[in-house]
């Protein structure tokens, strides 16, 4: 059996096939927007592979963490750089912050996922 990591529907991505787009558009933003805020709007999937990539997670990490609490509707994930330091890597500032959400009084998101792969 393909687990959620590999899986791929009928017309669709796996999760692997998400992280080699995401890689590639990384590459873009390091080359052409060194220094720039950058605002990437995505649903859980492409938050959840970004934290796979940026914080150097294998895939049991990456699963625990999307079982561990679904993305919320409007969350914020954030990440900065130090530049000046030695091997500047991405950080991660907060995950699935949902205040807008709650400052507006909406519900958060609560549900969990819909069973995903082959039946």
């Amino acid at each position: 059996m393909v687990g959620k990591f590999y899986f791929r529907p009928p017309g669709g991505e796996s999760w692997c096939d998400v992280i080699l787009r995401l890689r590639s558009l990384l590459e873009v933003l390091r080359r052409d927007h060194v220094g720039d805020r950058v605002l990437i709007v995505g649903h859980q999937v492409i938050v959840n592979c970004f934290r796979y990539l940026l914080e150097c997670m294998d895939e049991a990490e990456v699963l625990a963490h999307d079982a561990k609490a679904d993305v919320p509707n409007c969350g914020i994930t954030e990440y900065a750089i130090d530049r000046d330091a030695p091997g500047a890597r991405f950080h991660l500032v907060q995950a699935n912050l949902a205040l807008p959400l709650q400052e507006a009084g909406a519900p958060v998101t609560t549900a969990p996922d819909r069973p995903v792969g082959p039946k």
